[in-house]
């Protein structure tokens, strides 16, 4: 069920859990926002679904609990309730730390439609294209396939489709001729650095146009 968190404040913070599962410079981009400003949100918790990524040790420099939490199937079991088996790890965890959104950074896990549910609304995700155009794992390389002129980034509610969560806020990024898929994921990822703390700032605060 689609549910918007509490408005929250400086004083009284929005408790975000941010998802990883590597470098975590999408989340270093959001901690440094908080240090250095007056928002009203705070990362409770970074979680990780890979053992020793850098993501990790770069919460811990700000002082944020990381946890791992590995999702490691069985020979010969249903990979839909491994999933679940995973993700409900993953939300008494949540639950048990009072979180109240959940900041989708990287992580390279798609998550269930049983997870979804229980948190739509307070699931967000930022995806490198302009959506509802390339959705999916390879934004970068399809968008250098199709010769567009532009392309972007993209903040989104998470729903059970692939990116296709109502979108909250996009900002575009000029294609070069001579772009490679290394030099236009770095300067989406500029943007989305800038990008996504601002929405969460303004989805923190109950200020989000639905």
């Amino acid at each position: 069920m689609f549910r918007l968190p509490r408005p929250a404040t400086p004083s009284d913070p929005l408790r975000l859990a941010v998802f990883i599962s590597g470098l975590g410079l999408g989340m270093l981009a959001l901690l440094r926002h908080q240090e250095e400003s007056d928002c009203a949100h705070t990362t409770t918790v970074v979680i990780s679904n890979v053992v020793g990524v850098a993501g990790l040790a770069r919460a811990q420099e700000y002082g944020v609990m990381t946890e791992v939490i590995e999702h490691r199937g069985q020979p010969g079991e249903d990979p839909l309730s491994g999933r679940q088996a995973h993700e409900s790890v993953i939300h008494r965890r949540l639950v048990e730390l009072e979180i109240e959104a959940v900041i989708l950074s990287g992580y390279m896990r798609i998550l269930s439609p049983w997870f979804i549910e229980r948190w739509e609304g307070r699931l967000l995700n930022i995806h490198p294209s302009l959506l509802p155009e390339f959705p999916g794992a390879h934004a970068h390389r399809d968008v250098l396939i199709a010769g567009v002129e532009l392309t972007g980034c993209t903040v989104h509610f998470v729903d059970t489709g692939t990116d296709s969560g109502k979108i909250i806020a996009q900002r575009e990024v000029a294609v070069h001729f001579d772009d490679t898929e290394e030099s236009l994921s770095q300067r989406v990822k500029q943007v989305e650095h800038i990008l996504y703390p601002q929405v969460i700032d303004a989805y923190a605060s109950g200020n989000i146009p639905l």
